[in-house]
This record gives C-alpha cells, structure tokens and sequence, in this order.
C-alpha cells in the first residue's frame, strides 16, 4: 500500500539525509525493545552507527529526551492524550495525512480538535487539495461543538504542506537500460510505450477507460503502434478481469503488457523501457500520488489527471499535461456519506461510487496523447523538464531539510510556551464531521465542479446507440458495482432527448426530472460524461 512505501521511502531518507551527528542518539518509540535490534540494521545499512534508544509504554517518559516524535499517520489525538500524562509541553508531535477518506483517518482528523493537540504539533499534509480537506473537516467538527456547546475558542495544530519524497538516484537510467528494457517488455523502437504503476484498481484508485479509449483514439489518429505496461498489481481475480476486459473492449489495437510491480526488477524494466507515464487518478482515496514523481525522475513526460496532489507536482504543459476533471459539486453526494456512515456499503464500495461521478476530459486526454506521440522532440524536452523538478524539489535530501526546519520551528513555539490560539470563523453546521458528504470534503480536487450552470453537449447523434452503449458499458465489471448512481432507463431517455450536439446548461436536461430524483440525475451528468456519451462545454 502506498502509505508503506511512503514510510519506508520516509525512513530511508532520514537515515541518509538528516542533520544530527554521530554522538545524538535516535530515539525510537517501538511496540517492544526487541525491535530495536531491526531497526539499529536498518540504520546501519543506511551509514549510521548512532545509538538507538528504544521506547515502549514501559519507559514512555523517555520520549521527553526528543524534542519531535513523528509518527506515520494523522492519529495525533491519541499520542496527544498519551502526551499529557508527562505534560504538554514535553515534546511536539508531528503525524501525516495519507488516505484522508477512510472512516479512520477522517476520525482521527475530526480528533484533533477535541484532543490535547498543542499549536506546537503538527499535520504534514502532503498537497493543498489535502490541505483543504483537512480544514473542511476540521471546520465541520468545530461547527458541531459550536452549534452544541457554543464552543468558538480552538487550539489547533500548524498544517503544513509538504510533499512525499523519492530517492531521484533511483530512478537513472542509460540508453543501455533502455535497450535491455525493451528487449524483455517485447516492442521494438517504433512502437510508443505508455506506462502505468501502481495498484491496479479501478475503484480505489483509477479506473482505465479513460485511458484505454484516449490510447485507442491516440493510436488510430497518429497511425503509430502503442503499446500499455501495466507494471502493478491486482486485489484479486475478479478485478484482474475487470482490467482485461476493458482492455479488449475498449484498446483493442493496443498491445498491453501486464508486469507485477511488487517485483523490484519489473519496476525498473517500465521505469527505463517506457515513453510516457500516464496517471488518471479519479478516486477521493488518493491524496498525493508518488507514482508521478518517480517518472518524472526517470525522465517521462507525464500525462495525469488534474486532481488531487497531480497539481502541485506536474506542470501542465511544462512536465507534462494535466487532463481536466469534472464531479458533482457539495451537497450532492450526501446518500453516499450516509450510506458510508451506517456502514451498508463498505469503504471499497464508498470509494468506488464516488470515483464513478469523476470524469475526466477524454478529449483533451486524447489530444495529449497524440501530442506526445507525435514529436519525440516535446517528449524529451518534458521528461527533462520533469527530471529537474524531481530532483531540486521531491529528493528526499530536500524534503528532509524541510522536516527539519519545521520541527525546529516546533520546538521554538513548545520553548517559548506563548502561543496563541487559533480561533475558527464558525459558519453553518455540520451533522457529522468525520462522515461528510465526499463531494464537500472533497470540492477542492477536481478541477471543475458540476452544477445547474454546467453545460453539456451529446456526443451521440442517435438516442438508441447512445443508450445502447451505456447499457453496454454499465454491465462491464468496472462499472457494473456501482449500479446505486445509475439512471434510470426513464431518466436517461429524458437527459439523451434534452441534451444535443449544441451546449446546453445542466439545468435544461433535468428540467422533466421530479424534484426528489433531481439532484441524483444532476451528479450522474458526471458519470454521462466519464463514460463519453457527454461531453462538458
């Protein structure tokens, strides 16, 4: 998982990039001493020798001799809690947001305001649509205790934004690299290679129609040969299936290649054998996204989705392109929170109904694609372009001076023990902070959000095929589960029959539509879109 790989990425980092000298001990908080033993390996594999001074809860006062204990996650509510058994003001507490829409992680954010967390701690948030979300449910919670317990005066911890690193060193690769690559993933030098990594999932992470129909579109207009790696893995069988039938259906003349990226060798194989790097997040699960990063790294042009941490990291035109998204705006995803809240759907499922009112611009997905494809001379001047801004913004020997200096700011404010409290601006309440609506909590990550004013225009002229091919695609695997945010065959002729080839406002086309269906049929324009039958103006 993601956030594993970020901790180890994070840990290797420290141990070769931190400031402290050789007499500082480090101070480790583990589950028992015997682990330290591990530990004091890794950190000799990575050229320290220091001495390793191990804490469990039965020398917890033992944390006082750090002056930050950092820990992998958002929890700090509970470290906090622990905290002020010794004192508040004994050391700062610096977590991480990951995921940020789990029902864990939103608990352990809406947590903070009640928990002893002092104006010394800390929530690295890894982008500024984290960030955003963060205060949106930060501010919910407060509302809540405000509209209770006419609570105004909040003490809250800094919120910084700082991105995950890599290891750019990682990531070098010689044009000999590139041959033997090539060589192994089976495709000659005219063929244009498109790499995706990472989990393979088309709920919790990205769903590749858009990918394989922007492909598909891209290789009939350029008349070029490309082919797809696929360098992840998938969940189980039934989405490995899902991934294989969309393929066939939707690229059939691309040549997909299928690697298992757990494996170390096949990693480096799409890393140095590839062209360009593709990632169409589309799912409020993510919230940075290192995949990126590490192409840009191995010098790739990138095409992703302008969502989420993808807009802080790929300059759209500059490393790449950010493909333009579209979702419902707040307040129309409120039976997917309750449904999440009551615990009817799993988080899977939370997920995946969410994703599938995230639509990403097919069009200029397509014309990216032929873009790059088309001038091997704009690939390389991307990838390099990519390959600058990786290495002077997301090695860890940078991200790590920028750990450094905000605990060193810490530990000024914890001294000084004169910090004033922040104090939230308290607006309309909301019924439970760490279960919001997923198109409010996460308003800041598309780039455009769908509304009445919103236009659409039909990008098929026959009504029958059109509602032919989303019968069609509706039955696929990689959409058929999320059947709760379909239409109904009613609605669907009504917003086929309103919409046409001219653009025509959101409100028009569910103009007919009863007033309780309105604000479903309103979000679902999104999944119309995501799928191709419309297309936003």
């Amino acid at each position: 998982m993601g956030r594993n790989a970020a901790g180890e990425s994070f840990l290797r980092g420290f141990l070769e990039h931190a400031t402290f000298g050789e007499e500082d001990p480090i101070v480790v908080q583990l589950l028992q001493h015997s682990h330290a033993v591990d530990f004091e390996a890794l950190a000799q594999k990575h050229g320290r020798s220091n001495q390793i001074h191990s804490v469990t809860t039965h020398n917890f006062q033992d944390l006082a001799k750090a002056s930050t204990v950092y820990y992998p996650g958002p929890n700090l509510s509970e470290h906090a809690y622990k905290r002020r058994l010794l004192g508040d003001e004994k050391w700062s507490l610096c977590g991480i947001t990951h995921t940020t829409s789990s029902a864990k992680a939103m608990d352990a954010i809406a947590e903070i305001i009640t928990a002893p967390v002092q104006t010394w701690d800390a929530l690295i948030c890894t982008s500024t649509a984290v960030k955003s979300n963060v205060e949106v449910i930060l501010q919910a919670q407060a509302d809540e205790l405000q509209s209770r317990l006419g609570a105004t005066r909040l003490v809250l911890p800094k919120l910084p934004i700082i991105p995950l690193g890599i290891h750019t060193d990682d990531f070098e690769f010689t044009n000999q690299h590139r041959e033997i690559s090539r060589d192994e993933l089976g495709v000659d030098n005219n063929t244009i290679v498109v790499l995706y990594t990472g989990r393979l999932s088309f709920h919790a992470k990205a769903n590749p129609f858009a990918m394989y129909t922007a492909l598909e579109s891209a290789a009939k207009k350029t008349e070029k040969t490309l082919a797809l790696v696929e360098c992840g893995w998938h969940s189980n069988d039934y989405i490995r299936e899902a991934f294989n039938e969309g393929a066939r259906e939707f690229a059939p003349s691309i040549k997909v290649i299928n690697l298992d990226g757990r494996v170390e060798r096949n990693r480096k194989i799409s890393w140095s054998g590839s062209d360009i790097f593709c990632s169409l997040s589309d799912n409020i699960q993510e919230t940075f996204g290192i995949v990126p990063i590490e192409a840009m790294a191995a010098g790739m042009p990138v095409v992703v989705s302008d969502w989420d941490g993808y807009k802080d990291s790929v300059r759209d035109g500059v490393d790449g392109f950010r493909i333009p998204t579209l979702a419902p705006g707040p307040g129309l995803g409120g039976d997917l929170a309750f449904r999440h809240a009551l615990e009817i759907d799993s988080y899977d499922l939370y997920c995946g109904h969410s994703s599938s009112l995230v639509a990403v611009d097919l069009d200029a997905l397509t014309k990216a694609f032929v873009t790059l494809v088309n001038s091997p001379e704009l690939r390389r001047t991307m990838g390099e372009s990519g390959k600058r801004r990786a290495r002077e913004y997301y090695d860890w020997e940078t991200i790590i001076k920028t750990y450094e200096s905000l605990w060193g700011e810490l530990a000024e404010l914890r001294k000084g023990s004169q910090s004033k409290d922040t104090v939230n601006k308290l607006p309309k309440p909301q019924k439970w902070p760490a279960r919001l609506d997923p198109t409010t909590s996460f308003s800041n990550y598309p780039t455009r959000q769908l509304g009445l004013e919103t236009k659409f225009c039909r990008t098929e002229t026959d009504i029958t095929k059109a509602i032919a091919r989303y019968k069609k695609i509706s039955k696929l695997k990689m959409f058929s589960y999320a059947s709760l945010v379909f239409l109904s065959d009613q609605e669907l002729n009504i917003v086929l029959s309103s919409a046409s080839s001219e653009p025509k406002f959101a409100s028009e086309l569910i103009s007919s539509i009863s007033a309780k269906r309105k604000p479903y049929v309103l979000r679902s324009l999104a999944f119309l879109t995501k799928i191709g039958l419309l297309r936003s103006a």
